[in-house]
């Protein structure tokens, strides 16, 4: 137990406690009852499930009511639990944050959502939760994301970051890999509190130890605080037979305890005692209580004792990050409380009359005020204390579209979105000064180390580059408050995770940022879901996945990304862009970051790759007002980069590192006869949307598909990409010509690019083979 250091301003300690306590019950009363008007007063036509989680709300009450009625400052944030989102909205509720007709939308259309979303609830809610793992380690990158803006454009202020979450929830490796991210120890203002009530969706968890949790915590440096037993229990402790009580609590299974709560007084006196050396001093003990006290004991944990909750936020050392390991009841006052099957079960209407009885709520008028009295007042005293000034927000610098050069040679995308970087730096250095770029540990094989040398490498305080005078040193590490690039460890989510909370500081403090993280295309994958939510919850940010493909052949089949040129179809808030030449993605990166940090923006993910092309294929125009044609046309999706004499026969429709396969066999096909356009896609994301809005399901501009794709140009098709050939399969659709797609379906091999190309279906002989088919010549 933490020492009782705690003491309120307002009023002695007793009677803030009798508040908080008249709130506590009025919280789980709301939540329960906002769930029930969902599922049985509301009408249901459908007849499907509602649903809500009582019981998870139930469990969390004690400690939402200490930390809103007492703890927090206007400053913090906290991410709730996705299942206790009824009972965020009961708090918000009584801060006069939501009216009460607003409680009976829960899980309605435009009502209250499922789960916690910043974007789509009308009441405060400060992280997105509903995916498992991602809503807990929120509070992380944002308390991130807050030092890095207050550090370098100040008014981002200061605050804690909770994070609310159920003890099932560290099951998800995205957790403990946050935690143990090196970044992540200095983050004082951090503050986890596990929801600990042993019970997952299905059953009681069986072997659940909170004393191995805490040593995993304490191996990555955080401060750990256990509330196990509340105050009566530690006083029964300190009785005649309170030794043996502990030991026998102590040392008890899950599933026993959790049994235990389903007891009857009768039943309790005879199964606690046990068989062992504790019986005989339990027995006696357990004699001295009345059947209530007794009732009371067995469920007096520390997460629902409000002055030991009060006196572990006292005891937070602001030096590291803090993990609070709550016992809980889960569904604790309801009739459910610790069944294994409770986690969506909801009360008869029985059973909420009389939690109406025990709280002093009324049924027929659920919504009914507080009475005049201290937790009233408590109420409104702290809706002023936590009342946030409305966020002025700061315009994004603009970004240019074009630095007016024409890159030559041989070169690759990915090399081409490093220098973009150096270039924005010296063009415009506003909007590169709102750049931060972030990697799991592959910025020198990604192409960013002229940016690193140029920026530096961020870090809370400044540490010392060893390496700075050693002369073979290419990639320098200087580590200070005003670098901007971010280096976390080896952990794709955790990257998303910064990227999105980064992404969404516009909004929170109205400082905006133009985040981008560098990863290896193979592993986009890995991280999407994480990221997509970071989309979800309002976060912008541009995504690189680099190298790409099969071409990247020599590091074999596992590392070679087929899926990820769909995202753009797929995903929604985000635009993706697969360049085929240097000019292209210097086009494509400007654009990406013209969509961040605004509010009608949105996120962007580019696939680059290391595969050398000829950059005077591009053919890019001299002339000025050719070149933004081609420009206009690059970033929205394509643009016809040769077309045939006279009519077409066929259409070859190539993306990213297959261009160059496109048009040599643009040219076998000629010397056959075969007259063939080449068109370069460079988003089927943004093509897509196009069809969708010729046909009246998209408002999206469709002028793009009458420049890259002329009506009086129509010709059966032949897609070419390095990934899935479904990608490109829908531009058939757009003069309903055949289409022959070709792509990658399986999975790569090691070897040279001919070998591997030929091997999928995607070199030169393959496009000829599918054109000639198409047109059926001989």
């Amino acid at each position: 137990m933490v020492p009782d250091t705690t003491t309120s301003p307002r009023t002695g300690r007793q009677e803030l406690l009798t508040a908080l306590g008249e709130i506590e019950q009025r919280v789980l009363w709301l939540s329960a009852a906002t769930i029930d008007h969902a599922n049985r007063v509301r009408p249901n036509p459908t007849g499907l499930k509602v649903g809500g989680h009582q019981a998870s709300c139930a469990s969390m009450v004690s400690i939402m009511t200490t930390l809103w009625f007492h703890e927090l400052t206007a400053d913090d944030r906290v991410s709730v639990k996705p299942h206790a989102s009824p009972a965020l909205h009961a708090v918000n509720h009584l801060l006069g944050e939501l009216p009460a007709e607003a409680l009976t939308t829960l899980r309605s259309f435009g009502g209250l959502q499922s789960y916690p979303s910043r974007t789509k609830d009308p009441d405060p809610v400060d992280y997105s939760t509903g995916s498992v793992g991602i809503g807990a380690t929120a509070p992380i990158w944002g308390a991130l994301a807050r030092r890095y803006v207050e550090g370098r454009f100040p008014g981002a202020g200061t605050g804690r970051q909770y994070a609310l979450l159920g003890d099932a929830e560290l099951d998800e490796g995205a957790c403990w890999e946050a935690v143990q991210d090196p970044m992540v120890a200095g983050l004082g203002e951090v503050v986890w509190i596990v929801d600990l009530n042993r019970q997952s969706l299905d059953r009681v968890v069986p072997a659940l130890s909170a004393e191995r949790l805490a040593g995993m915590f304490e191996a990555a440096g955080w401060q750990v605080l256990t509330l196990k037993y509340g105050e009566q229990l530690t006083e029964l402790f300190s009785r005649p037979g309170g030794e043996a009580l502990r030991t026998r609590l102590d040392t008890m299974g899950n599933p026993e305890y959790q049994r235990l709560l389903r007891c009857t007084p009768a039943e309790l006196r005879d199964r606690l005692p046990g068989t062992g050396s504790t019986r005989e001093p339990l027995e006696r003990l357990v004699a001295t209580l009345d059947d209530d006290a007794l009732h009371s004991a067995v469920r007096n944990l520390g997460g629902h004792d409000l002055g030991a909750l009060l006196d572990a936020y006292a005891a937070i050392d602001d030096t590291r990050p803090t993990v609070i390991l709550a016992y809980t009841v889960k569904g604790r006052g309801l009739h459910s409380e610790g069944h294994p099957q409770n986690h969506s079960s909801l009360l008869t209407r029985e059973q909420l009359a009389d939690l109406a009885t025990r709280t002093g709520a009324d049924p027929d008028d659920p919504w009914r005020p507080l009475p005049d009295g201290a937790a009233a007042r408590l109420c409104a005293e702290r809706a002023e204390e936590l009342r946030r000034p409305p966020v002025g927000r700061i315009a994004p610098p603009p970004v240019p579209t074009d630095f007016g050069r024409t890159p030559g040679g041989t070169g690759t995308t990915q090399q081409a979105f490093g220098r973009a970087l150096l270039d924005l730096s010296r063009s415009a250095p506003e909007a590169a000064a709102r750049v931060v770029t972030v990697s799991p540990d592959v910025s020198s094989s990604t192409n960013l180390g002229g940016w690193l040398n140029k920026v530096g490498v961020w870090s809370p305080t400044e540490r010392v580059d060893w390496f700075a005078d050693d002369a073979e040193t290419i990639l320098h590490w200087r580590e200070n408050p005003t670098g901007q690039h971010v280096e976390l460890g080896i952990a794709e989510t955790n990257l998303v995770g910064l990227l999105g909370e980064l992404g969404a500081t516009w909004s929170r403090w109205g400082q905006p940022l133009l985040p981008i993280g560098i990863m290896y295309d193979p592993f986009v994958n890995r991280a999407l879901e994480p990221w997509q939510f970071g989309i979800y919850a309002g976060g912008q940010s541009l995504l690189v996945g680099t190298p790409s493909g099969v071409t990247l052949a020599p590091e074999g089949g596992a590392h070679q990304s087929i899926t990820t040129p769909s995202l753009g179809l797929e995903q929604p808030g985000c635009t993706t862009w697969e360049p085929a030449f240097a000019q292209d993605a210097e086009w494509c990166v400007l654009a990406a970051l013209s969509l961040l940090g605004r509010p009608d923006g949105g996120s962007a993910y580019l696939r680059l790759s290391t595969r050398p092309v000829d950059q005077s294929l591009a053919a890019v125009p001299a002339d000025p007002a050719a070149r933004e044609r081609r420009r206009r046309q690059a970033v929205a999706g394509a643009y016809g980069l040769r077309r045939a004499e006279g009519t077409p026969d066929v259409t070859l429709a190539a993306m990213g590192a297959m261009v160059p396969e496109a048009l040599a066999a643009a040219d076998r096909l000629a010397s056959l006869g075969v007259a063939a356009d080449v068109v370069c896609v460079t988003s089927p994301g943004l093509l897509f949307r196009a069809t969708q809005a010729r046909r009246g399901l998209d408002d999206a501009p469709q002028w793009v598909l009458d420049q890259a794709f002329p009506a009086d140009r129509a010709a059966p098709l032949v897609t070419l990409l390095d990934g899935h050939p479904h990608t490109l399969a829908f531009l058939g659709t757009v003069h309903n010509t055949p289409v022959t797609p070709l792509g990658v379906t399986h999975f790569g091999q090691s070897g040279a690019l001919d070998e591997v190309y030929r091997h999928h279906g995607i070199d030169t002989e393959s496009v000829v083979r599918a054109a000639l088919d198409l047109t059926h010549r001989p």
